[in-house]
């Protein structure tokens, strides 16, 4: 592919082909579910709970009492993170405890070891 030369950019610019045509496949890809987790994680409160997760597998009520969130609140997200394969959920006795799947997991420790050390320090 060749693009003619404007203003903006004096000289010609050559695309083989092949990068053509990958490039233009790639932009026609459905990203709905990646978007769907960018969704989900866009959240400070799923994050924290997600974080909470990773430490130890919890029951909504010790998150309740440590995050001073709502009980309504907290189901609600833990409703989108189950949605998203994020968590999972077990009854035990009279407790609902929810932990992280291994997606979930695999995708916080991706995004720390990503980004940890620059989001400590601030963008």
């Amino acid at each position: 592919m060749k693009i003619e030369p404007t203003p903006e950019c004096p000289e010609p610019y050559y695309l083989p082909d092949t990068v053509t045509l990958k490039v233009r496949q790639s932009t026609q890809e459905d990203v709905d579910p990646l978007v769907s987790i960018f969704k989900i994680l866009s959240d400070p409160v799923r994050i924290h709970i997600l974080k909470a997760l990773e430490i130890s597998e919890l029951c909504v009520c010790v998150l309740v009492e440590i995050t001073d969130y709502k009980h309504s609140a907290l189901s609600y997200h833990l409703k989108l993170l189950k949605d998203a394969n994020l968590v999972e959920s077990k009854r035990e006795r009279n407790f609902q405890i929810y932990c992280l799947t291994d997606l979930g997991r695999s995708l916080l420790g991706s995004i720390e070891s990503s980004f940890g050390n620059k989001l400590q320090g601030g963008l």
